[in-house]
């Protein structure tokens, strides 16, 4: 299990250090930048967006055989003030799936990123939002969507 774990992570640390980066102005109130890539088979989702002066990524990737953590696809979360990931979260996820259903997971912690595994077989527009409680004890919500 230590092993899988590990493995996971370091899977996740090499995606995320060669996965580019493309910045955008957003809208009212914050910023956001967006990536997709399609390589063959695989959609590699990321988007940041600003949830009350925090700039918090949403990372969403197919789940390699072996590395399902309760899903087809890992939801990645990463929380930073500045340039600092905020390590010390306690965040909950939930996804709104094209058809309505609704379904709410703990985001497990790996590295600065969190982590939730989601079935994202189904296409159409899913919303992806993320409520975290910060070290100061306030709460936070927001979230994006993904399409498939």
């Amino acid at each position: 299990m230590k092993f899988t774990h590990i493995l996971a992570v370091s899977a996740f640390s090499a995606v995320a250090l060669v996965t580019p980066l493309q910045a955008s102005e957003g809208h009212a109130g914050g910023s956001h930048s967006t990536m997709s890539q399609n390589s063959g088979a695989s959609k590699m989702f990321l988007e940041k967006r600003d949830i009350d002066g925090y700039t918090v990524s949403f990372h969403v990737m197919p789940a390699a055989e072996g590395m399902r953590h309760g899903g087809s696809h890992n939801l990645m979360v990463k929380v930073e003030k500045g340039a600092n990931a905020i390590s010390e979260l306690q965040a909950n996820s939930k996804v709104v799936y094209p058809n309505g259903k609704e379904e709410s997971k703990p985001l497990m912690k790996m590295g600065d990123w969190y982590m939730a595994g989601y079935d994202l077989k189904e296409t159409g527009k899913t919303q992806v939002m993320v409520l975290f409680k910060t070290p100061d004890g306030k709460k936070h919500f927001g979230g994006v969507h993904y399409t498939k």
